[in-house]
């Protein structure tokens, strides 16, 4: 394995870079979250919710560019956790609105912790210019990545 890890990480060195640095910063994100009971990616929809306070699902949908049934995947084990809750929009029955409940929004600072915590071990002794830098970097790899594929491949994540 190392050998064929080796000459990947050789022909392809960006892309593998990527691949390694997301890879490592999910696993890290999944420990620190599992002592909250959740997983990578859940997190991100209650700190939307944090910010909203209750939002049409499609639109969560949108925001964070994932597919659907992600989405409704994700919200229904919220749900099931009690941090999430769903009611119908008065204006269209068919759409749903999600909020957070007293326990969901009881995680906000714990969540944010965890936020900080994986900020701070990913940027270790990073200048300010340099996390700048990255940033850009990423930004960019980023954007030559969306170009190369229909709008529509991406949203589904």
């Amino acid at each position: 394995m190392n050998h064929q890890r080796t000459r990947a990480a050789a022909r392809f060195p960006v892309s593998y870079a990527i691949f390694e640095l997301a890879l490592a910063h999910k696993v890290f994100a999944a420990n620190l979250l599992r002592e909250h009971r959740l997983y990578p990616g859940q997190e991100l929809l209650l700190m939307l919710l944090f910010e909203t306070g209750e939002c049409p699902q499609s639109e969560i949908v949108e925001l964070m560019q994932l597919d659907p049934s992600t989405v409704a995947k994700s919200l229904r084990r919220l749900e099931n956790a009690g941090l999430v809750k769903r009611r119908s929009s008065e204006e269209d029955r068919r759409a749903s609105i999600v909020s957070l409940t007293k326990m969901g929004m009881s995680l906000e600072k714990k969540i944010l912790g965890v936020w900080r915590d994986l900020e701070r071990v990913t940027v270790g002794e990073l200048d300010a210019e340099q996390r700048e830098q990255a940033v850009a970097i990423m930004r960019a790899l980023e954007a030559n990545v969306a170009r190369a594929q229909p709008a529509k491949s991406l949203a589904k994540r």
